[in-house]
């Protein structure tokens, strides 16, 4: 079972200051350690000097002289500092007791540089330091040594305070470090709070954005451009089932009154054909508005599925003016198409190509009057096909043009009063334009005719 995140975010805390605080005990004993070495052995560089100066002094004088002065200086020290002075046959001249005890092991002095090392003399533990020292023509091996149980105790009382109190301060931290992560995860708790009251009827509700510039700023503003999405999706879906339940319903209602009022009595071979002919051309169009019902549907899904290839346009391009002038001709409307002398390429699904084609031309023959004109044209840019269909019809007015790409709708006046329309032909055309990664855009005024221009990415070259 997982910690909570605050207990965690401790835990992590507590571990990083043992670490810490171990790492700092262990760095200042060792530096309280070097530190006592090197103060001790500045003692003993600075007795050995003291003791040179004396055999300077008083080596041409001799032995007896020498003698009484180290006796004398032995006297200053007054215990805090041994010595021991030997002649060059390792005569002893002047020897403090701890240095006479019989058990004694010490290395011999060797050169005139001093060396150190740590023994016991009279049970007790010392630093000691040796040179030899050349006054008034003689050699003197010397010896001087300082107690460093002082040293011991300060050390051993230093760790003692760091074993009593470093426990103390990371408990003490990790509790701090418990409250300020409490503190810290506050906003978390709020931003969760308030996300809990979100929900299918309440997605208008937002997060409170922190004043400061940090992540939890940033994490409620991602999270409340999601909810801004989901809030969009949830409406275009309602507004979807809505538009669609609406769209449907209307054809069920017209089929089945028809079907009633053809059962109400016995009629003539001729009014059932007239009855079954209403039937099955209100059945097709309810088919073709459930077609475009799945397509979008799936296109919402991701689910739909197209085959991309190399395709040249110019032939699909005319086959859809030879479609269109056939649905055109019994309106009197002349259709035209303009194409390159070369292969207009580009990668996209054949199908999906025609189909946006014929949306928008059978569009263009549904709101031009009679005895009207379209043009489609094709043409190759840098990096890009165009296709313009262009037609003379009632056009569409200012305020509509920024909506005819939307779900079941349609605009007012005129084009409203056109029969056979679901409001979904251009928005599955744009939906096909934006997977091959192209763009769909219109001009009109109403009275003006309207022009569709539609850019495609030209198929790369290989």
């Amino acid at each position: 079972m997982k910690l909570p995140l605050r207990a965690r975010i401790t835990a992590w805390y507590f571990a990083v200051l043992v670490v810490a605080f171990a790492s700092f005990a262990w760095i200042s004993d060792l530096g309280f350690r070097r530190s006592i070495e090197q103060t001790v052995n500045d003692a003993l560089r600075a007795n050995l000097e003291s003791v040179q100066s004396v055999l300077v002094r008083t080596a041409p004088k001799g032995a007896a002289e020498v003698r009484a002065e180290l006796y004398e200086l032995a006297g200053l020290w007054a215990g805090a500092a041994l010595l021991e002075v030997s002649d060059a046959s390792d005569k002893i001249i002047f020897q403090s007791r701890p240095f006479a005890k019989p058990y004694r092991s010490l290395p011999p002095v060797q050169g005139t540089e001093v060396t150190f090392l740590t023994t016991n003399l009279d049970f007790l533990q010392y630093r000691v330091a040796m040179r030899t020292v050349e006054a008034g023509g003689q050699s003197f091996r010397v010896r001087a040594a300082i107690p460093t149980e002082p040293f011991d105790l300060a050390l051993d009382r230093f760790r003692l305070i760091l074993k009593e109190t470093l426990p103390f301060l990371v408990v003490l931290a990790s509790l701090a470090g418990y409250w300020l992560s409490g503190r810290a995860l506050a906003p978390v708790n709020e931003i969760i709070k308030t996300a809990r009251g979100i929900g299918v009827q309440n997605l208008s509700g937002r997060l409170a954005v922190p004043p400061a510039n940090d992540e939890l700023r940033r994490l409620s503003e991602t999270l409340n451009d999601m909810l801004g999405r989901i809030e969009a999706s949830v409406k275009r879906i309602t507004q979807f089932t809505a538009d669609a339940s609406h769209d449907l319903r209307t054809p069920v209602a017209l089929i089945r009154a028809n079907a009633e009022l053809a059962l109400r009595r016995s009629r003539t071979e001729q009014e059932y054909r007239e009855t079954l002919s209403r039937i099955l051309t209100t059945s097709e169009e309810t088919t073709h508005l459930i077609e475009n019902l799945l397509t979008l549907a799936r296109a919402d899904a991701g689910a739909a599925e197209l085959q991309f290839r190399d395709m040249d346009l110019a032939p699909h391009v005319e086959k859809i003016a030879e479609e269109a002038g056939i649905l055109a001709a019994a309106k009197g409307i002349q259709v035209m198409s303009e194409l390159p002398a070369g292969s207009v390429l580009v990668s996209g699904d054949c199908a999906a190509i025609e189909r946006l084609l014929l949306i928008v031309v059978e569009n263009a023959v549904k709101y031009t009057p009679v005895g009207g004109r379209i043009q489609m044209n094709l043409s190759n840019g840098s990096g890009s096909a165009r296709i313009e269909i262009r037609d003379s019809g009632i056009g569409i007015s200012e305020k509509d043009l920024p909506h005819i790409f939307e779900r079941f709708y349609r605009a007012d006046q005129a084009r409203s009063r056109e029969p056979g329309g679901s409001g979904l032909g251009l928005a599955i055309a744009q939906w096909i334009v934006e997977l091959h990664g192209g763009t769909i855009e219109v001009q009109s005024s109403l009275g003006s005719g309207s022009v569709f221009r539609i850019t495609l990415p030209v198929a790369a070259k290989s």
